[in-house]
């Protein structure tokens, strides 16, 4: 004899409910996430971090400052320590140098070596003897070296009873001449240590160690060694 089924077990099939397959199933949308209130939209500008165009212009200011400053402190230490322009303010060094030319000056050439006969030289004049024109710093050139025993003989310069070679005077230069008294002769006489004696290339026209006011000059008084000549442009060259 068969049981009878347990009721509760039974589900009819009317009440069960099957999803309708006409039914379109959902769509999963996502939303765009909220603005946040900390970060700034894309098209807002925020002054607060970035220069204004005020800040950059005094930032390119102050660097353009800066390097007018260090070139003028670079440009002081080149002059004080190394080399130096001097303009040449008379004829008395042609044909070498004429009058209004510039030269370079070797400021540390004799810290390095001894004065060589045949440079070219910037010395300064003591006070008293600078005179109305208020020129301090005179260029010559150095023939005789301390000890040196020099002189003119017929125009021709002698150092140790030797003929000095000087490639350097126009043609037809001597030095003493007797027809002109702004070229007097070298009294021969023997060169004090610590001093050279200089000439200008020009000789009718120098107030050098010939005469007994300017004499052999102290080492100690030369500024340096002219060694270039930088102006005019087309007369650039050693010296």
């Amino acid at each position: 004899m068969a049981l009878p089924e347990d009721p509760a077990e039974e589900v009819l099939a009317s009440e069960l409910e099957w999803p309708d397959e006409t039914e379109a199933s959902p769509v999963l949308v996502e939303a765009p996430p909220a603005a946040s209130p900390d970060l700034p939209y894309a098209d807002e500008h925020d002054d607060s971090d970035e220069p204004t165009a005020r800040n950059r212009r005094l930032q390119s200011g102050l660097e353009w400052v800066a390097v007018i400053v260090g070139a003028l402190v670079v440009a002081l230490i080149v002059k004080t320590f190394l080399f130096q322009a001097f303009y040449i303010p008379s004829a008395s060094m042609e044909p070498t140098l004429e009058k209004g030319d510039r030269v370079l000056v070797n400021k540390i050439s004799y810290d390095l070596h001894d004065v060589n006969r045949g440079d070219v030289i910037v010395f300064e004049l003591d006070p008293e003897d600078v005179g109305p024109d208020g020129i301090k710093d005179l260029i010559k050139r150095v023939v005789g070296l301390p000890g040196d025993v020099i002189e003119s003989r017929d125009g021709i310069v002698y150092v140790n009873d030797r003929a000095l070679d000087e490639p350097y005077l126009a043609d037809g230069m001597v030095t003493g001449d007797p027809e002109d008294a702004r070229n007097p002769p070298i009294e021969k006489q023997t060169v004090p240590d610590g001093h050279v004696f200089v000439l200008g290339d020009n000789r009718s026209n120098s107030a050098d160690s010939r005469y007994p006011y300017r004499g052999p000059i102290p080492i100690d008084s030369i500024v340096g060694r002219a060694f270039v000549l930088v102006w005019p442009p087309a007369d650039i060259g050693t010296l």
